[in-house]
């Protein structure tokens, strides 16, 4: 499996940003995919999580209402746009998927991260 993803880059405070993030490879319709996000020096933190079902989409508490977690072009795609970023949004932003194989979820999968730095 593999998790390409795109999006990141240098916005000032205030501004939008658009990250996705799709899986290729061994991948399943019946999957939770999610952004974890890491500042220099700061352990990796959960963003925004998505899943297939009927579970609800799971955002971090410092995200709410900021930022929204979708589908982008298919079941194996999300897209994180983010909105009113801030100064302490400046991270990496990795892509982690998994998935079901009909009887068991199998590992993590991460992509390789997007830097997201966001001016004061």
């Amino acid at each position: 499996v593999q998790l390409a993803e795109s999006g990141g880059g240098l916005v000032q405070t205030g501004g939008s940003l658009r990250l996705t993030c799709a899986a290729s490879g061994s991948t399943s319709s019946h999957n939770a995919m999610s952004w974890y996000r890491q500042a220099p020096g700061k352990q990796r933190e959960l963003v925004a999580a998505i899943s297939s079902g009927s579970r609800p989409t799971h955002y971090a508490d410092f995200v709410k209402g900021r930022f929204t977690l979708a589908r982008d072009n298919g079941p194996n795609t999300m897209a994180l746009q983010m909105n009113d970023l801030k100064p302490e949004d400046t991270a990496v932003y990795y892509c982690k998927a998994t998935f079901w194989d009909g009887a068991y979820w199998g590992p993590d999968y991460w992509g390789q991260g997007t830097q997201v730095t966001v001016s004061s």
